[in-house]
């Protein structure tokens, strides 16, 4: 998995590279090695809101993009929230993807015994 960081208006240090790129290997793990991941970080200038360090993720798999969006007083944590956020959305949709080829296989063995019922073989 492809992995890229972009700090908005604020410098994206070693330390929080290395540790999204941690956190982020049971992703990694899950999903293909075309796949590639945006993450962008950045500090609200509101100084009235209190949740001020905000992540963004973004994945791109084959079909679909899942996004994650989280805010928190560090931006460490900020970024524990998107990973474990992503990672529940893509266990969803790789559950999702087993089901549905599950019951697409499912449904072919029974359309199969279907028509072996209704045209049994002929004696060659």
């Amino acid at each position: 998995m492809q992995i890229d960081i972009k700090g908005r208006n604020i410098p994206v240090t070693d330390e929080i590279r290395t540790h999204a790129e941690r956190r982020l290997d049971k992703v990694a793990r899950q999903v293909s090695d075309l796949a590639r991941l945006e993450i962008e970080i950045f500090k609200e200038p509101n100084p009235r809101v209190a949740d001020c360090q905000v992540a963004e993720a973004t994945l791109y798999l084959k079909g679909v993009t899942l996004r994650a969006h989280d805010s928190s007083r560090e931006m460490v944590h900020s970024l524990n929230l998107v990973v474990d956020e992503l990672s529940r959305q893509v266990k969803r949709h790789r559950d999702k993807r087993r089901h549905r080829r599950e019951a697409r296989t499912a449904a072919v063995r029974e359309a199969a015994r279907a028509i072996a019922r209704i045209a049994p073989e002929s004696p060659a």
